[in-house]
């Protein structure tokens, strides 16, 4: 191509294409088609009617659902408190009874509705929905923790490239000491707009801003260490692990019941599904389930710190021909002669690092 100038741009077109094609993959194979896949169910009853109607739902409906038997209403309702069960159906030939907990899945409840409904429908009476663990009424879907997540997601991938691509002149040192003032305002953003601003969490705002802090700084630290080897492509890569992994597998909008086995299966171990599933631990589920979600949170900015060693260990001998070329003494006077012809070279290739930074800082904003 004869042209660098167009040269130029249509690689530069290559990142935001991919990322179009990724962003509809991940986005549209997640979120279009919602259906069950083995949404786990409760029958509460312990006489063998009870137990036929058990296995007459689960018979109809085949791969959809798992349906088990308990003995009491209490129970279901233990069971429901755990996250164990999306729905537990009571049955009555006067009053049945279907209890969900939306706090965990407003989604998932009214999938398990869908399923009991008709049941209550053919018996000719009305079905009586209790919510077991509603969510707060500043926050009535329970979706304001997904959004949440996407607010800290952005601002902590966002500024991998100011760190990464602009800081690239610093030291690791330093990038990671700037990496956790990040992180504690991105996370203290975070806390302000759950509590204060939104009124997601009206208790344990503390918790909500440490989680939000483990998960920020897991992301800084790992796209800091890579930028060291993949510069530009940095933003790509984030993307597709902070955005079309993430918050798809998170269980903000869709629990993993609802969706294909490769989400629910990243859902077990993302760092996404940790933040989410360990807030709603913390604000509605008596922490039920919160060290698993913390320790996820904390595999993950272990891994950063580890990535972002190994950056560092990698750039150590690069800066140290770096010095040795440019020890910042005093010149010789063929040093100095030869000055004027080396400093535009340099300061050629100053200024074209300084563009491509500028370019990743608004590449990666942009988006």
């Amino acid at each position: 191509m004869r042209s660098p100038a167009l040269r130029h741009v249509l690689t530069h077109l290559i990142t935001p294409l991919l990322m179009c094609i990724g962003m509809g993959l991940a986005y549209m194979g997640a979120f279009v088609t919602p259906e069950p896949h083995h949404l786990p169910v409760a029958v509460v009853g312990s006489a063998p009617k009870a137990k036929v109607f058990a296995q007459t739902v689960k018979d109809t409906a085949g791969d959809k659902l798992d349906v088990r038997t308990v003995a009491t209403r209490a129970d279901a309702v233990d069971l429901l408190k755990s996250r164990e069960v999306t729905g537990a159906y009571v049955p009555s030939a006067k009053a049945p009874e279907l209890l969900v907990a939306s706090a965990a899945s407003d989604m998932g409840a009214t999938a398990v509705e869908k399923v009991f409904a008709p049941v209550a429908a053919e018996q000719g009476v009305p079905l009586k929905v209790t919510d077991v663990a509603e969510p707060v009424a500043d926050d009535p879907t329970g979706q304001g923790l997904f959004f949440l997540l996407i607010a800290l997601s952005i601002g902590s991938y966002a500024s991998v490239a100011a760190l990464g691509a602009a800081g690239a002149a610093l030291s690791m040192r330093v990038r990671a000491l700037l990496t956790l003032g990040v992180s504690a305002a991105v996370s203290g953003i975070g806390a302000l707009l759950a509590g204060p601003v939104f009124h997601l969490a009206h208790h344990d705002l503390a918790g909500v801003w440490g989680m939000a802090w483990l998960y920020s700084a897991g992301i800084l630290f790992i796209g800091v260490g890579l930028h060291t080897f993949l510069k530009r492509w940095t933003t790509l890569t984030m993307m597709v692990l902070f955005v079309m992994l993430n918050f798809t597998s998170s269980g903000g909008l869709f629990r993993p019941e609802l969706q294909n086995g490769f989400f629910g299966t990243l859902h077990a171990f993302w760092n996404g599904a940790g933040f989410v599933e360990g807030v709603r631990s913390l604000l509605y589920f008596g922490d039920d389930g919160l060290s698993r979600n913390v320790s996820t949170l904390v595999v993950w900015l272990l891994v950063g710190l580890v990535v972002t060693g190994i950056a560092a260990l990698y750039e150590r001998p690069r800066r140290a021909r770096h010095a040795v070329g440019h020890p910042g003494t005093a010149t010789t006077e063929a040093e100095a002669t030869a000055t004027p012809a080396v400093l535009p070279t340099e300061r050629e290739a100053a200024r074209a690092a300084e563009e491509e930074a500028e370019e990743e800082v608004e590449e990666t904003v942009g988006v």
